[in-house]
């Protein structure tokens, strides 16, 4: 039987080239803390606990990331990746592989490591390694004539020789949790940063005699951690430029693949078409023949298919029914649900609403805790007055109404079945089905009135 996994992630670091107050982990790429991209990474594992090791912002980083089944462990002072790795022990299943991941880099795929905790349950410390054009900063892989890992050296404490090594250690290792707690007990900071180094372990494990087998990530920006607000931006369009590659091998028409950001969820039907500069939060849904127009926001939708999304929505927690046409210009709020072959114009707005087949809300208009039957037309300018001040009103508008243009609806109130309001009306009681309903004032002009003349100033001197 396979022993369990146990996870440890490093998060404790201040982040000292971020210049900012909020722990490093937790600044967002793509959307989400960097912290919770490698909490991803790491559920799909299935580990039995995972343990995250936290310092600098003190409780910031628990109180953010609320969750459960997860383990804290503090590192106050902070004394190194070692000593990290110690105040974790406590929380760890001696009988568990352990796998050590870091808070602050964020884009290590799954499949790597499993790869690294399949050859850690063949009975070997597993190490993931990369070879760089430019190794300065990071550790070097030093190994004998045969090729055997034999230790990690920092390169603040690396030779000559060693410094010319372009095989550089990544940090992310998988080995028993046992074996793992004896070697850290014996940890020094006798180096050049006086800290407690959880490299130093490879060495350790060497000397036992124990195998360690490096594997290597599929691409470079797997490892790559962040620094700065410098590496972040690049690490974003490094991930964005994977989600637009992954869309255009599913099939998604993008106008210009380095002009997308997904902060979520993203799934595409066949033929969708994306403009530029679109953004889509949480989990969003388009449907076959979707097209999306430029400088668009969607947030938690479902779009149906061969809608029509034209340049400059933002629309949020709402469903469009297959074949709608939306914009250019409208917002959609949450709870907003269309029916097919509804339209949705410029300038409109929808909060709440449920609107039936085909009916058409085309200019300059507020639609808010509605229900609107199929193929009603509403006039430009047309508002549903639905709070008072204290609570929200509901309107429902039957089928085959028509709202003339400048209407106010003022809720609670219904429009029967095929009415007719005139342009311009105020309505505050419910207008009959199949009939005109009007409020306008009388129209008069008055004989002989004349517009005010602004009366001259005469100069004094």
């Amino acid at each position: 039987m396979s022993p369990p996994l146990n996870v440890v992630i490093l998060a404790a670091g201040k982040g000292t080239r971020m210049k900012s107050d909020l722990p490093k982990v937790l600044h967002p790429l793509a959307g989400q803390p960097l912290l919770s991209h490698v909490l991803t990474a790491a559920d799909s594992l299935s580990p039995q606990r995972i343990c995250v090791v936290y310092g600098h912002g003190g409780e910031v980083l628990p109180q953010t990331i609320q969750r459960q089944d997860l383990a804290w462990a503090r590192q106050e002072p902070q004394l190194g990746t070692g000593h990290a790795v110690q105040q974790a022990v406590p929380h760890l299943d001696p009988e568990a592989l352990c796998l050590i991941l870091y808070g602050d880099v964020p884009l290590t795929r799954p499949e790597t490591l499993q790869q690294l905790v399949l050859i850690a349950r063949e009975g070997a410390i597993a190490l993931l390694t990369v070879r760089l054009a430019n190794p300065a900063g990071y550790g070097r892989i030093v190994r004998d004539a045969r090729g055997q890992v034999l230790r990690i050296v920092e390169h603040k404490d690396a030779s000559p020789e060693e410094l010319a090594i372009d095989e550089v250690n990544t940090g992310i290792l998988c080995l028993p949790a046992g074996k793992l707690a004896g070697w850290l007990s014996r940890l020094s900071n006798n180096n050049a940063q006086g800290e407690y180094y959880l490299t130093d372990v490879i060495g350790m494990a060497a000397e036992a005699g124990e195998r360690v087998l490096p594997c290597h990530p599929g691409a470079e920006w797997e490892v790559l951690g962040v620094n700065s607000r410098q590496q972040l931006a690049e690490l974003e369009r490094l991930h964005q430029g994977s989600i637009a590659e992954g869309l255009m091998t599913q099939g998604v028409t993008l106008v210009d693949p380095a002009r997308l950001d997904v902060r979520g969820t993203l799934v595409c039907g066949r033929d969708v078409l994306i403009d530029v500069n679109c953004v889509f939060e949480g989990r969003v849904v388009l449907a076959d023949g979707v097209k999306v127009g430029a400088n668009c926001v969607l947030k938690d939708m479902e779009v149906g298919v061969g809608s029509d999304i034209r340049p400059f929505c933002h629309l949020e927690g709402a469903r469009i029914g297959a074949r709608g046409q939306i914009g250019p210009y409208a917002r959609l709020r949450p709870g907003t649900d269309l029916a097919e072959e509804a339209h949705v114009g410029n300038f409109v707005e929808l909060k709440n609403a449920q609107v039936g087949f085909n009916s058409k809300i085309n200019h300059l208009s507020y639609v808010g805790d509605a229900t609107v039957g199929r193929k009603v037309n509403i006039g430009a300018g047309t508002i549903t007055c639905n709070y008072d001040g204290a609570n929200k009103h509901r309107t429902v508008i039957g089928d085959n109404a028509f709202i003339g243009s400048d209407s106010q609806l003022v809720a609670p109130v219904t429009v029967g079945e095929g009415a007719t309001l005139g342009a311009g009306t105020t309505l505050t009681k419910d207008a009959p089905p199949g009939q005109l309903t009007l409020s306008r004032a009388k129209q008069m002009t008055i004989p002989g009135w004349a517009r005010p003349v602004k009366k001259s100033v005469r100069s004094e001197g």
